[in-house]
Formats: C-alpha cells, sequence, structure tokens
C-alpha cells in the first residue's frame, strides 16, 4: 500500500482563497483602460494560473503517480497544437487577397 499525503482543509481554504483573489483580479483588470491585446493576455494567465490550481488541488495530481503526470502532459501538449493550428488560421486570413467577383 502506498503512502498518500493528505491535503488538509487548511490548504485547500488557501487555494480557495488564492482563486477568489484572482477571480477578483480578473474582475478588476477588466475595468483597466488596456489594449484588447493587453486584455486577452492577461486574462489568459490568470486564468492558467486558475485551472493549474484547479488540477493540482483539487483534482490531487499533485499527489498523482508519474503515470497521471504524463496524461496531464499529453493533455496540455495537444491544447498547445489546437490552439497553435487555430490561430495560425485566425491570423492568417488576411494574407490571401480577396478576389472580387468570387
Amino acid at each position: 500500500m502506498s503512502y498518500e499525503p493528505m491535503l488538509t482543509v487548511r490548504l485547500y481554504a488557501i487555494v480557495l482563497t488564492a482563486l477568489l483573489v484572482l477571480t477578483v483580479l480578473t474582475v478588476a483588470v477588466s475595468f483597466i483602460s488596456l489594449s484588447p491585446a493587453s486584455h486577452e493576455t492577461i486574462g489568459l494567465l490568470i486564468a492558467l494560473v486558475k485551472a493549474s490550481l484547479v488540477v493540482l488541488f483539487f483534482m490531487h495530481v499533485i499527489h498523482a503517480p508519474r503515470l497521471t503526470w504524463l496524461i496531464v502532459l499529453v493533455a496540455i501538449v495537444w491544447l498547445v497544437v489546437l490552439l497553435s493550428l487555430t490561430f495560425t488560421d485566425y491570423f492568417s486570413r488576411n494574407l490571401i487577397p480577396h478576389m472580387p467577383g468570387h
């Protein structure tokens, strides 16, 4: 039988507080006058931190075996591949000149 360290209620409360603070930060940043790209970048970075906290603590990946870490890593790689293909398509749409009448 393997030893699995237990996550304490105090740790869950700290993670929950961090998630709530990050949510408030997301809303606060939305009221700051920045460029749209800055808003998107900051929002995605905050979302990445929040998703990492949820996966690590609430999904118990932090104490999971290596196979679980490998599965999470593969999922992240596939997400990056899919987002890269999506953004490549989106940003390259204006590179092809539009022909009138076609």
